[in-house]
């Protein structure tokens, strides 16, 4: 059985790091600023955590301007995190995860395990066909989630805003140490 304490130290580590940066970036060939709902729950659901959104966009999806928009976000001092939403579906145009992963520089294998997981209780085997994925690029962490709102507001709520602060901390811990 895990130590409370060391619950409690990592909380408390974590929530050193106060107000984060974070991108938003929808993949969509249909939606528009004006059509997501999902980006603006996840947007919402940041800012209302006390955390920035100072990126955010709706992209179709096309491989050099995913890859272009990532390349943005990781080289921008006000973004931490990234999410991107839509995408990780097993269609011909899902590209997100292929392009994601050619900038990772670590993969977080156990976000994408327990969002499939979570999913699972949710829609039953359908889950399976979720690739969703985390990782790391140039020490930024990045989310890639379904675009349905329903699976946004699961990773949101369960995986990505209760873990966000503590992810970031270990991340860049050995900074603060010097």
């Amino acid at each position: 059985m895990p130590n409370e304490s060391s619950f409690q130290d990592h909380a408390t580590e974590s929530s050193s790091v106060g107000s984060l940066g974070f991108a938003v970036i929808t993949l969509s060939d249909t939606r528009t600023d004006a059509t997501d709902m999902s980006g603006k729950f996840i947007k919402n659901a940041l800012t209302e955590a006390g955390h920035k959104v100072p990126y955010y966009r709706v992209l179709k999806e096309d491989r050099v301007k995913i890859k272009s928009t990532l390349q943005d976000c990781l080289a921008d001092p006000e973004v931490a995190i990234v999410i991107t939403n839509g995408g990780t579906g097993i269609a011909s145009r899902d590209s997100t995860i292929e392009v994601l992963a050619s900038v990772l520089d670590k993969q977080l294998d156990g976000f994408g395990e327990l969002f499939r997981m979570l999913s699972y209780q949710e829609i039953g085997p359908a889950a399976m066909m979720s690739r969703a994925l985390a990782g790391i690029a140039k020490n930024r962490v990045l989310f890639a989630i379904p675009g349905s709102t329903n699976a946004v507001r699961l990773a949101m709520e369960k995986l990505i805003l209760p873990q966000a602060g503590h992810v970031y901390w270990e991340l860049n811990k050995h900074l603060r140490a010097k």
